[in-house]
Order: structure tokens, then sequence, then C-alpha cells
């Protein structure tokens, strides 16, 4: 297949992680790629080496990647980075990792960090869970944010829902002892499907209770997704779980 982000001799962005070794997973995204800009390809040539962390495989010594020992930020599926750059901003005490698969959102969040000259922000362009098991530590993060998750809402789509036992153990896993698991959508179905999984999930606690959600925190900024979803009519349930 021709790579739509490779031509005339150009550098294609960096490759999410596709499941080949022969028991096919279940995947929580589908590479919709959407237009890659002329921009976003610079960011990719100019700026990937900056901020950019390759998927290895092997254990990130991520003091090393920042130049510094700081509690750390995982937001997973970042989206066009809206939040991201604004967390990045707000709180520079703490680094920021970012993950997405999407290419266009990742050069266009390169761009943006960039612009602003940020030193406590890292992204990949990967899958996940791959970057989870097998790049971070377990206990290394002080917070894990995952806003407006694909809802897969067609029910036989439902599977392929991010958050799901197996994935919540893993998120809890990689909390620091007094972490933070961070949840948005738009949904009142994935929502109920969150409840479900995270209130019944050993080592984190609603902090709303059971069944249970907050306004949305200060610092997360209303996405545009946000503001798509509410003219359609939909809530946005914030949930807040704390390792416990």
């Amino acid at each position: 297949m021709t790579d739509p982000f490779a031509s005339d001799g150009r550098k294609a962005p960096p490759k999410p992680f596709t499941v080949t070794d022969g028991v096919r997973k279940v995947r929580s995204f589908v590479l919709r790629q959407g237009r890659f800009t002329e921009a976003q390809q610079r960011a990719f040539d100019a700026l990937w080496p900056r901020y950019g962390l390759d998927y290895a495989g092997a254990p990130r010594d991520f003091d090393a990647a920042f130049g510094r020992k700081a509690r750390r930020i995982l937001e997973i599926g970042f989206g066009n980075g809206e939040a991201f750059r604004y967390s990045a901003q707000r709180d520079p005490d703490r680094d920021h990792i970012g993950i997405e698969v999407h290419a266009p959102g990742v050069g266009r969040l390169l761009n943006a960090l960039g612009d602003d000259g940020a030193g406590n922000a890292k992204l990949y362009h990967h899958d996940a869970v791959e970057v989870l098991e097998n790049e971070v530590a377990d206990a290394a993060l002080d917070e894990i944010r995952i806003y407006f998750p694909d809802p897969w809402h067609k029910k036989r789509h439902n599977k392929r829902r991010l958050v799901n036992p197996e994935f919540a153990a893993l998120l809890v896993r990689k909390l620091a002892a007094d972490g933070r698991l961070h949840l948005a959508t738009d949904w009142q179905d994935y929502a109920e499907q969150m409840w479900d999984v995270l209130d019944a999930t050993p080592g984190i606690a609603n902090r709303a209770g059971l069944r249970g959600s907050v306004p949305r925190p200060d610092w997360r900024p209303q996405t545009h997704f946000e503001t798509r979803g509410q003219k359609l009519g939909h809530g946005v349930w914030d949930l807040l779980y704390d390792r416990c």
C-alpha cells in the first residue's frame, strides 16, 4: 500500500503499532488519518526529534527523556492536543506524556508545542496499550487522562471500547500510590460502561462515590469534542478515580 504521508522523498511520520502476531487483538481505534498538511509534515521533520518518543518496546527512562525528575501526567488519545497543550502550559512542574495514533493530530500538537517552547512535553505516535505495557514502569504516573475516547456507539462495536476490565487493571498498575485517573465522555452509555468497569476495579476509588461524576475540573478545558456533543444534546461526564 502506498503511504499517503510520504511523497517526493519526504520522511513519513512514525507509524503506530499494528497487531500481526497471528492472534488479532480487537483495537480501540481505526486509522482515519484525515488530511495531513504540509505544516504538519514539517512539524514531524523538525520537531519530532525534540518532542517525539519513538516506541522501542522496552522500559523508558523518563527522567533521562525529560532531563529532570518530576511527576508525570499521561494523556491517552489526545486528539488535536487542545487539552494536552492547555495542561502543559498551566502545570509546568509536572511532565506531560501524550499518546495518539492519528498523525494529523500529532503534527498539530508538535507545532503548538514548538510555538510554546514547551520543555515538559513528550509525545508517542503509537498504540496506548503497547506503550503502557512495555515502556511505562509500574507506579510511574501521577495521573492518567482519557478524554472523550471513541464511544463506538453501535452495539456490535462496543467491544472496541478502550475502557474494559483488562485495560483498567493495566491503568491501576501504572499509577503511583497517590495517583489519579480522570476520564471524560459525552456518551451516557459509555459513562455507564466506565462505571461498570472502574467501580469494580480493585485499587481505585470513585471520588464522587459509586456511579458518580464531578463537574468539569479547571485543569480540563472545554474541548471541541465536548462542545460538539453538547450541541447534539449530549451530557458530559467527568469521572475521577483515586489510587487506593
